[in-house]
């Protein structure tokens, strides 16, 4: 090694430990590292980050794949409902035309099995922040996949709908957990060009969990013993065990660690996530700090009521509208593909085709959306996704309303794959980094489970209204359920047009000051944010 060499090293060296030791904000050396670390997130590219830092890639994605679980069963409902040995077992007579024996699960256990699992969950997301304050993300999402092995259990052996309900309900929980440490951590371990295509993966998760039940239903539907059922049931099993074993050796969230005083233990984070010099880990840590401390001055233990007051309560307020407007484009008419395909005038074995189909659509979508976050902007994706949707799904009613026939119905098929299509694209994965982006970094673990938690306080009767809407034995809209969501959806458009904020390339201090000035929702995009500013 050369003097320069040795030189630089020791210099380094000395980097890292005054980081260490040193608050940022009262060290002019260190604001200037925190600067230069800063400018280089700005300045990076998408094919340079993820060359750079493939490990924190890594990392986010397998901490998004957690809610393919959640996915899974939200799937796997909507499937059973339309599974013959499952109608036969757990449903009453409805006889038709076509099926003297027919069986139709009703309406009520309908909605009981979609909603159970979100109740759970509405629990779990409020359990998540205080748990994750405490424990970190890592710890905090290997003991929800503890309780999620367990839970499935019930689950798989429930003899009856009831039973079935609980242990969904039971299994919900662990659900929210990953779904608000998730986005969060997957936010804050990737550079910041990253952050949007990392996030969308949990849509992508969605997908595969989609995939994975649309085949294997598919697979069972021809069985009519309580195999059928089972086999999916579980295949739950398949992932908690193998992702508790990864996520152990996991890096915790530098943010986490340095919101904790864990300063040694943040900087070997931000190595292990992708650092390539002692000199580049320490600028780093110098930018995360500087952004923590800013934030400390205004105020100290983060807690639920923060979320309300002062300029939080806008963010609050905007991650709660991005929340529940997944609910209200369009997306529950997906959730239930194979039962509103067979209310569309598909039959049995063809919707079930058609499902699988819907959701490797999906799929494709996830992917092309990481491609769209790097394009277009977070406002104008999710403007665009509603205006788009909404469109079709007036469509689909108009389409349902004329006298129906063979065209009508592969027609109402084609546009409610559409509709999927086009949320998986847009509005879902990039409400995942419209909410990791919003939340400051203080109260991120409780602002995402807060925000998931008003998800659910609109998804649980919206899951009983759209189950009303399709079923026979309830209202039987069919496609005329589209001027329903295109309703919402349009209501939708107009609350993003007013509220939602352009966030791409922001810097989490960036975002903290223009929350902070109280600058207008479409002025986000033009204001101009010194790197040096501190407020």
């Amino acid at each position: 090694m050369s003097l320069d060499e040795k030189t630089d090293a020791l210099r380094s060296q000395s980097l890292s430990e005054k980081v260490v030791h040193t608050e940022v904000l009262a060290d002019s050396d260190l604001l200037n590292e925190a600067y230069n670390a800063e400018n280089d997130e700005h300045a990076m590219g998408v094919v340079e980050a993820i060359k750079a830092h493939p490990m924190a890639c890594f990392w986010g994605f397998i901490m998004c794949f957690t809610i393919v679980m959640e996915s899974f069963d939200m799937f796997l409902n909507g499937n059973f409902v339309s599974q013959k040995a499952f109608q036969q077992h757990f449903g009453v007579p409805h006889p038709t035309a076509d099926d003297p024996t027919a069986h139709v699960i009703p309406t009520k256990w309908q909605s009981a099995l979609f909603q159970s699992g979100q109740c759970g969950a509405f629990v779990g997301v409020f359990l998540a922040g205080p748990v994750t304050n405490r424990l970190g993300y890592r710890w905090t999402t290997i003991l929800a996949l503890a309780l999620m092995n367990a839970t499935i259990f019930v689950s798989f052996f429930a003899d009856s709908l009831a039973v079935l309900t609980v242990g969904q309900a039971l299994e919900g929980v662990p659900w929210g957990f990953f779904i608000a440490n998730s986005p969060a951590y997957a936010s804050e371990v990737v550079p910041l060009v990253l952050r949007a295509a990392c996030t969308a993966t949990l849509q992508m998760s969605w997908s595969i969990g989609g995939i994975i039940v649309a085949a294997a239903t598919y697979a069972t539907n021809k069985h009519m013993s309580p195999a059928a059922w089972k086999i999916p049931l579980g295949l739950q099993w398949l992932f908690p065990l193998p992702l508790m074993v990864i996520l152990f050796f996991a890096p915790e969230s530098p943010y986490w660690l340095a919101r904790k005083g864990r300063k040694e233990e943040a900087l070997r984070s931000v190595k292990r996530l992708g650092a390539k010099t002692e000199k580049a880990a320490a600028e780093k840590l110098a930018m995360i700090e500087r952004t923590v401390e800013l934030e400390k001055l205004h105020g100290g233990q983060p807690t639920l009521l923060d979320l309300f007051k002062g300029t939080d309560l806008r963010r609050t307020i905007i991650i709660c509208l991005v929340y529940a407007s997944q609910n209200l484009a369009g997306n529950l008419i997906a959730n239930q593909a194979t039962f509103f395909f067979e209310q569309a005038g598909m039959g049995a074995t063809f919707a079930f085709q058609l499902n699988l189909i819907n959701s490797c659509l999906q799929f494709i979508a996830n992917a092309c959306a990481w491609w769209l976050t790097s394009w277009f902007g977070r406002r104008t994706i999710m403007l665009w996704g509603f205006a788009v949707n909404t469109t079709l799904l007036v469509l689909l009613g108009i389409c349902a309303s004329v006298p129906q026939n063979t065209h009508t119905n592969y027609a109402q098929a084609c546009l409610g794959i559409i509709i999927s299509f086009v949320f998986a694209g847009t509005l879902g994965p990039i409400a995942y980094t419209i909410i990791a982006e919003t939340s400051s970094v203080r109260l991120r673990a409780l602002s995402t489970g807060v925000g998931r938690a008003c998800y659910y306080v609109f998804e649980i009767p919206l899951i009983y209204l759209a189950s009303q809407m399709l079923n026979p034995t309830g209202w039987n809209l069919a496609g005329k359920c589209g001027y329903v969501w295109g309703a919402t959806a349009a209501v939708c458009w107009v609350m993003s047009y007013f509220y939602l904020p352009e966030l791409k390339h922001r810097s989490y201090r960036e975002l903290d000051i223009l929350f902070g000035r109280k600058i207008p929702a479409r002025q986000f995009k033009n204001v101009e944010i010194d790197v040096k500013e501190n407020e």
